[in-house]
């Protein structure tokens, strides 16, 4: 996709994408090279990638990589998080963790706490996933376990773009994904929790319909979509694929970060 507003009859919507999981990625543990797994995972699926090329990584394995396991049995929860627990039915040492990974509370049911996210957005329970969140060698006894969010995903991303594009002579876009749940619809979905070297969103408003008309609220939350997308074929559960290769788009590269995705709290319906 591109910020820039395409001639006419330059079409910069794909008309066909492919869309890879890499198999054969390795479990990641703290102190690992990401970058090192994500080249020896490519070269041992013979691709290379070329310019236009979106690397999407699930963010669990950038978490596990940075070392964000965090033990519940280590963590003394606040008066409030034990009121919060009680009224939402949580453990009150997840609703500790929670609190310290979030900025604001949204909602309350039970079950789940919708927060606004230290990194901006709103999702259920600050992102903190306890599946295949259980370091190797942890003590017998200890946890349960859980993960956190990479602490700063656009940076990681920016920095596996940069490597990447220097290692393959490419224009490369990378793309950190979670997964997350959506007012009115049932069922999680991929979205980027970070993004490097693509325009996040595509802009259209001021372009025209197949009518002439001009387009006047229009913009396409890209790397979401290629987020989703790549879900598809990455999977949520034991299928470890964190790594997908989403190759037929056209865009220009791009310094925005995953920033760009997230709407102004002052005009957020939901927060």
């Amino acid at each position: 996709m591109s910020t820039d507003e395409p001639a006419s009859g330059d079409s910069r919507v794909a008309s066909e994408l492919l869309v890879r999981a890499i198999t054969g990625v390795p479990t990641i543990e703290p102190g690992d090279d990401l970058f090192e797994v994500i080249i020896s995972s490519l070269v041992h699926a013979e691709v290379e990638p070329a310019d236009g090329d979106v690397i999407v990584i699930a963010s669990k394995i950038v978490s596990r990589a940075q070392g964000c396991f965090v033990d519940l049995g280590g963590i003394t929860p606040s008066d409030t998080a034990r009121q919060l627990g009680k009224q939402v039915d949580k453990d009150p040492r997840l609703v500790e963790l929670i609190l310290r990974e979030s900025v604001g509370i949204s909602r309350k049911t039970t079950g789940a706490l919708i927060v606004r996210h230290r990194l901006g957005f709103v999702s259920a329970n600050a992102g903190i996933d306890a599946s295949n969140a259980v370091p190797s060698g942890a003590p017998e006894g200890s946890g349960p376990w859980v993960l956190t969010l990479p602490r700063d995903p656009d940076a990681t991303a920016a920095s596996l773009r940069a490597k990447l594009a220097e290692r393959f002579g490419a224009e490369v876009a990378v793309i950190i994904t979670d997964s997350w749940g959506r007012p009115f619809r049932r069922g999680t979905i991929g979205f980027a929790v970070g993004v490097a070297g693509m325009p996040p969103v595509w802009d259209r408003c001021g372009a025209t319909d197949r009518h002439g008309r001009a387009l006047e609220a229009t913009e396409s939350a890209v790397a979401d979509s290629i987020a989703a997308a790549a879900d598809l074929v990455a999977g949520q559960a034991d299928e470890g694929r964190p790594l997908t290769l989403v190759r037929g788009l056209r865009f220009h590269p791009s310094g925005e970060s995953a920033e760009a995705l997230l709407r102004d709290p002052e005009n957020d319906l939901y927060a």
